[in-house]
Parts: structure tokens; sequence; C-alpha cells
């Protein structure tokens, strides 16, 4: 009987613990920021976009004139501070003809580039 009571007392000590187990932060993608979006602008090569924000998480596999950046954040501690972000650039003959997403465009995207 004692050995029951115990092992009930160790199993509930041990369940009132669990939420101080370390649970890590899980970020996933292309973590992009409104400063890099800034810098974007129409008519841009896809080398140049690949300078200003990196490569893209997913390519259309049916159309390689379609980046998708993507940008998961999956906390440990908190469902509430979990994100996501998305952003798509569709080119045309190389160049920057669309972009949108979770970010806002500047004003600077609508001036196309000189080159």
């Amino acid at each position: 009987m004692l050995f029951r009571v115990l092992a009930i007392v160790i199993a509930l000590s041990v369940s009132a613990c669990s939420s101080w187990v370390y649970r890590i932060d899980i970020p996933q993608g292309n973590y992009l920021e409104q400063k890099d979006i800034d810098k974007l602008q129409i008519a841009m090569t896809k080398e140049q976009v690949k300078f200003v924000l990196g490569s893209p998480v997913l390519e259309d596999s049916f159309n390689s004139n379609i980046w998708h950046y993507v940008y998961r954040f999956k906390s440990g501690r908190s469902d509430k501070l979990n994100s996501k972000k998305q952003f798509t650039i569709t080119f045309e003959d190389n160049k920057v003809v669309n972009a949108e997403g979770d970010f806002e465009l500047p004003e600077s995207y609508f001036v196309p580039m000189v080159n």
C-alpha cells in the first residue's frame, strides 16, 4: 500500500514539473526584414535579387520564374510567439515584374533599375 501511494506521489510530482522542460525555438526558411525588402526594385535580375534576399526557400517546379520566400517560427515557450511570413517574387525575361506578400513595397521599388 505504501509503495502505491509513493508511486502516485512521485508520478504527480514529475508530471507537475513537465512545464520546466526546455523546448527549443524552431526557425525555418528565409528570415526577411522590411529593410531587406526596401532594397528591391522592379526590373532587378534574378542574380541581384538573390544577392539582396538570398536564395528562395521554394522555386516553383513548373515555373522557374516564381520564387517563394517563406519563414516560420515555432516557439518552444508559447504558441502566441509563433509567426509566419511569406513573400513571392515573379520574374519575366530574368527581371522582376511583381513582388507581393507580408511586407510593404517601398516607393523606390517602382523605380526601374538603370543598367
